[in-house]
């Protein structure tokens, strides 16, 4: 199975309504001056339940059942006048911020006159005082966002002694292939421990996954093609080298025939189905298993980790710091500092950091140079695109812990070197070589992945009661050809930006036809 993939593989070239119904709260929020929307501001309700608003300014929170139209519901804002009312309040679509005029002077007056270096210090020095390391259990939503475009999908000098495999139909290949792809996976779960790997379980609610079948489908009809090609051409017991430069490989041809299981036998016909009983058991466990592992990295690389790749704290003399201006997060004073790599690192970005503790609340960062480039014998891979931003929140115990995280990679990768597949069967009288195929590859992709993290609720919890949690591995994720708004009514999220809410596959144009 893995060589038919690898064969084929080759041969394919590879706004806001604002209302309190059902326990949830929704808005949009604004600038009052510019009339321009107000992104990654913190809607909290008490000291643990909150949410962020949207790239659009877009929020939406989930009330418990407790929750009364009396309580409290505090939005803050770095840099504009927090805002607090009750529920009840609350009526109109649109929340309108006001900037915060700063009193630089009279702020710095009742803090002493640091240096960015000295604020750097204070901050190392305050670290673990100021973050939670403890077990705790998270209410999250994560967000996985992945979009492939392939623009350029050429090929030279072919040859081929199999008729079928010929230039038409690779042409039919390469306008099959879809060109551009994008998917979106939403999760949301409970997780459970601190910021060890081996100290982290995870309790899926519910998942979605939003992308076009239709791309699975037609990739899966030309799969169908190219088997019966193979089928009609190749022997059985014959193997093939593929050759592309250097490099070269043997794979048997039995590999690419999947094996046909008769209706008639009941044995192998049980045999089949618990084997796909197995494999949807091995599914959820490996949905499951990789939403935590990719959750567990995010976290890896909090910028106040020691291996994190955000590493300003820990290798400070690495940067240039410049404080650069001052600003409230509600009421809170907050420096202003850039820093930028003196040589070698990658990032520059800029910190947000609280006045009276030295917690850093925000950081925005992004790659300065490629993170990751690679060029050898045809194959190329350049990670251009790396940036990001963490904010944080403080809890009734004076310690912060994370309330959004947005992580985006961008990367080009291609191929262009000169390919050779050869049928050879040691069992045929003669020469052992049966067929060849070969062309001169010219393939290149650029992919986005983007991830967001939103902690609606965190709650320290015992080394007991974490020992005694078993994962729930039992949730598989709803397919949906577009946005449908109902499938988190009642649940904490993230407010889907414009592109989400506007996807549509061609299943659903085709239904609607």
């Amino acid at each position: 199975m893995v060589l038919k993939n690898c064969l084929f593989f080759i041969l394919v070239f590879t706004t806001g309504l604002f209302h309190l119904q059902a326990q949830e709260l929704s808005g949009k929020l604004l600038d009052s001056s510019t009339l321009k929307a107000i992104p990654y501001a913190t809607i909290q309700l008490g000291n643990h339940h909150g949410v962020i608003s949207n790239e659009e300014g877009q929020f939406n929170l989930t009330l418990d059942t407790k929750s009364k139209s009396s309580d409290s519901l505090f939005i803050s804002c770095m840099g504009y006048e927090s805002l607090g009312r009750t529920i009840g309040q609350f009526k109109d679509s649109l929340i309108y911020l006001s900037p915060k005029p700063i009193a630089l002077n009279s702020v710095i007056v009742s803090n002493k006159q640091y240096s960015a270096d000295e604020i750097l210090e204070l901050v190392k020095a305050n670290l673990n005082k100021n973050y939670n390391h403890d077990l705790t259990k998270k209410r999250l939503f994560f967000r996985e966002y992945y979009y492939q475009h392939l623009y350029k999908s050429n090929y030279s000098d072919l040859e081929s002694t199999i008729k079928a495999f010929n230039k038409a139909f690779l042409d039919s290949v390469i306008q099959t292939v879809p060109k551009k792809d994008a998917r979106y996976t939403e999760v949301l779960c409970d997780f459970y421990g601190n910021f060890e790997k081996e100290k982290q379980k995870i309790d899926l609610i519910k998942a979605s996954e939003l992308y076009d079948k239709n791309s699975a489908l037609d990739l899966e009809a030309l799969e169908e093609k190219f088997n019966t090609i193979i089928k009609q051409n190749v022997k059985s017991d014959s193997y093939f080298k593929i050759k592309s430069g250097l490099f070269g490989t043997k794979m048997d041809a039995d590999e690419l025939f999947e094996t046909e299981v008769d209706s008639s036998d009941v044995a192998a016909l049980n045999k089949k189905l618990e084997e796909e009983k197995k494999n949807t058991e091995e599914r959820k466990k490996n949905f499951s298993k990789y939403r935590k592992s990719t959750i567990s990295s995010l976290m890896a690389q909090l910028f106040f980790m020691e291996d994190s790749n955000l590493n300003f704290i820990w290798k400070q003399r690495r940067y240039n710091f410049k404080l650069n201006d001052f600003t409230y997060l509600g009421s809170d004073p907050v420096y202003v500092v850039n820093f930028e790599p003196k040589g070698s690192e990658d990032y520059r970005g800029t910190l947000y950091i609280n006045a009276d503790d030295f917690a850093i609340t925000r950081v925005d960062y992004e790659n300065v140079k490629s993170v990751r480039n690679f060029k050898l014998l045809g194959v190329s891979l350049n990670q251009n695109l790396s940036k990001g931003k963490m904010i944080f929140y403080k809890g009734v115990d004076n310690k912060y812990n994370l309330r959004y995280l947005e992580k985006e990679n961008g990367s080009l990768a291609g191929i262009k070197r000169p390919l050779k597949i050869i049928e050879k069967n040691k069992n045929v009288k003669g020469r052992r070589k049966q067929n060849q195929l070969s062309l001169d590859m010219d393939l290149a992709v650029s992919s986005t992945n983007k991830f967001e993290i939103v902690v609606f609720d965190t709650q320290n919890t015992t080394h007991t009661q974490f020992d005694a949690f078993t994962e729930n591995n039992t949730v598989l994720p709803t397919y949906m050809p577009k946005y449908d708004p109902d499938f988190w009514k009642g649940y904490a999220i993230i407010e889907p930006n414009k592109a989400i809410k506007e996807f549509t596959s061609k299943e659903d144009v085709y239904d609607k036809d």
